[in-house]
């Protein structure tokens, strides 16, 4: 079972073929992603919204959504903005988000913050450190965080984090084609893959791979409703 989220307006189209053709394998996401928000963003969510409005049984989550400032923070209000109005959209449709948070991490707490309910939030690629999973907790006490191939690098030093996460609060994740977790590293990342961080994980915590397996699927299924 694989998770499916889009970037933009035109990956939604893309997204929905490809669960058409395995849709017994996939679940779709959908959102208009941190650095796609253009002088035209206002109304990419328009579409994003009318799309989940129309289909919205279709959908497990929005996102990604978040706020990205690694490569240029000139559109950091307008990345708040769309990132407040998808997160108001997912909470309406009692969906989670997938939050993309890159280099902004106070932005990205201040804008939950300032929701009237905050939906369920899923921390995509979490790279951060201890001290982040604790401030992230405060805004977000039952938020669970995604971890992939980064978890494998030589110098990560996200495998010291994962005791502070908890083994109940991981989800798997590949963000392929990127990431792709040591001793492939720096190819094309694939699902097939995903073993490697679950091995990396349960030698950190010191516990069953199996176990790994079983409660990260658990956590998943659960906070995206799969049956």
């Amino acid at each position: 079972m694989m998770i499916l989220p889009n970037i933009d307006i035109p990956s939604i189209e893309k997204m929905k073929a490809l669960h058409n053709e395995f849709p017994e394998n996939t679940r779709m996401a959908i959102g208009l992603h941190p650095t796609e928000v253009g002088d035209d963003w206002e109304d990419a969510i328009d579409v994003i919204a009318n799309e989940l409005s129309a289909n919205n049984a279709e959908y497990v989550a929005v996102g990604e959504i978040g706020v990205d400032l690694y490569w240029e923070q000139i559109r950091e209000q307008e990345q708040m903005m769309a990132f407040e109005r998808q997160a108001r959209m997912a909470s309406d449709s009692s969906l989670p988000i997938i939050i993309h948070s890159r280099n902004a991490l106070p932005q990205t707490l201040e804008v939950l913050r300032s929701l009237p309910s905050i939906p369920k939030c899923i921390f995509h690629s979490f790279g951060g450190n201890a001290n982040d999973v604790r401030q992230i907790e405060r805004t977000v006490p039952d938020c669970v965080f995604g971890i992939n191939g980064v978890v494998t690098f030589k110098n990560s030093g996200l495998r010291d984090v994962l005791p502070t996460i908890g083994i109940d609060r991981i989800l798997l994740e590949t963000d392929s084609p990127y990431l792709t977790p040591v001793p492939y590293r720096g190819k094309r990342n694939e699902s097939c893959y995903l073993t490697y961080i679950a091995r990396t994980i349960a030698d950190s915590l010191d516990i069953d791979i199996q176990k790994v397996a079983e409660i990260t699927s658990a956590t998943a299924k659960n906070i995206f409703r799969i049956n």
